[in-house]
């Protein structure tokens, strides 16, 4: 079982994410579960969802506390939240931000695991939706990073959730992303 922490702040579409995300797995014929945990229901206020991905029925229905990765769509939130706790050693990170780790202020946490990687997802949010809503964009990226479900599963997905013209460009902003993603990791191949 694959498991994926998703840290946000409301408005960002942390829950969409996550069902996407799942969405994507049922795509693949996988089994697949999504599901919310916030406090105060208001924009702004932190966010986490979970999404676990299974090849056999998934019977554990409690927050993700070891996941396989994290996706954080506000880096904000490393200076609130320990948005890394119980992440696996071998885990990915998937961090929104134009910013390098060390001027995050995580380079040591980074130096150790080999699969964290910043994508400049709001700014793509805004080139492609003309607003700051990262989460297609991250998913493309989640995709290429993790290789655990496929840019067509993700764009599928995005395609049954939005109305054509809202699915086109959450699609293509989701394609560059995966395209960037690719790019960086080859980079530091």
């Amino acid at each position: 079982m694959f498991q994926v922490r998703i840290h946000g702040r409301g408005g960002q579409g942390v829950v969409t994410a996550a069902e996407l995300l799942a969405q994507s797995a049922f795509d693949e014929k996988r089994f697949a579960q999504a599901f919310p945990s916030f406090g105060s229901e208001r924009t702004g206020a932190p966010v986490v969802a979970f999404c676990r991905i299974a090849d056999a029925e998934i019977r554990v229905r409690e927050p993700i506390m070891f996941p396989d990765a994290i996706i954080i769509q506000d880096s904000t939130l490393l200076k609130q939240i320990d948005v890394f706790s119980g992440l696996v050693n071998d885990g990915y990170a998937l961090i929104n931000s134009t910013r390098t780790f060390e001027e995050l202020g995580i380079s040591d946490l980074a130096d150790t695991h080999s699969r964290f990687i910043t994508v400049p997802a709001t700014a793509m949010a805004m080139e492609y939706l003309g607003r700051p809503v990262p989460n297609a964009v991250l998913l493309g990226a989640f995709a290429a990073l993790t290789q655990i479900v496929s840019l067509h599963s993700v764009t599928d997905a995005i395609n049954e959730k939005f109305k054509p013209k809202i699915a086109a460009s959450n699609c293509a902003a989701a394609t560059a992303a995966y395209e960037f993603v690719l790019a960086k990791v080859a980079a530091h191949a």
